[in-house]
């Protein structure tokens, strides 16, 4: 047979646990709870906490990667892309004139498939473009331009670009960037 008296340290135990919830101080931030960050890493020996976690960043840049909108799609900013809009598409108009062997908007990698100019049938190129920020600058285009010479039928011999080559194609897609920049400002 079932007692009050058998119940009486359960129930005193979860009126103490009631008292003691009660008596908050005020709130706590686990944030700063060493082990609390998602990675295992250690920070000076301890486990890293999630504000030492989020000060580092993440490999998506601040807020992480959202595929699916959420909370960022209702602020009404952003890009849709993970680098500038002005030098990707300047990017790829510039590039218009090749076949594209794959374009990546998160990444900022344009690659073209080999082009064989009309003018000079016996040679091909291929050129690869870094989108490396989310500023228009300089320094956020890197082009690399590889060449062929044909030295037979079907076989192709690595060449040297000309020099200037590379600078020129940079310069060409900044030039265009500042277009559709100028574009984009004029039209609002």
């Amino acid at each position: 047979m079932v007692t009050f008296s058998s119940f009486k340290p359960l129930i005193s135990g979860a009126g103490f646990a009631l008292i003691l919830a009660g008596c908050s101080y005020g709130t706590v931030d686990y944030d700063q709870f060493p082990g609390s960050a998602t990675t295992d890493e250690r920070v000076n020996g301890q486990a890293m906490t999630r504000a030492q976690e989020k000060e580092r960043g993440s490999l998506f840049g601040e807020g992480g990667l959202n595929l699916f909108g959420g909370e960022d799609s209702q602020k009404g900013g952003g890009t849709g892309i993970g680098v500038n809009t002005f030098l990707w598409r300047a990017t790829l108009d510039t590039l218009s004139f090749m076949p594209l062997n794959s374009a990546d908007p998160f990444g900022g990698v344009i690659i073209s498939d080999w082009y064989t100019p009309v003018e000079t049938p016996n040679e091909r190129f291929k050129l690869t473009a870094y989108i490396l920020g989310t500023a228009l600058r300089s320094d956020a285009i890197k082009v690399s331009v590889f060449r062929q010479v044909n030295v037979g039928p079907n076989q192709w011999q690595d060449a040297v670009v000309e020099e200037g080559t590379v600078t020129a194609m940079e310069d060409a897609i900044l030039t265009r960037a500042r277009q559709l920049r100028i574009d984009s400002a004029n039209a609002q």
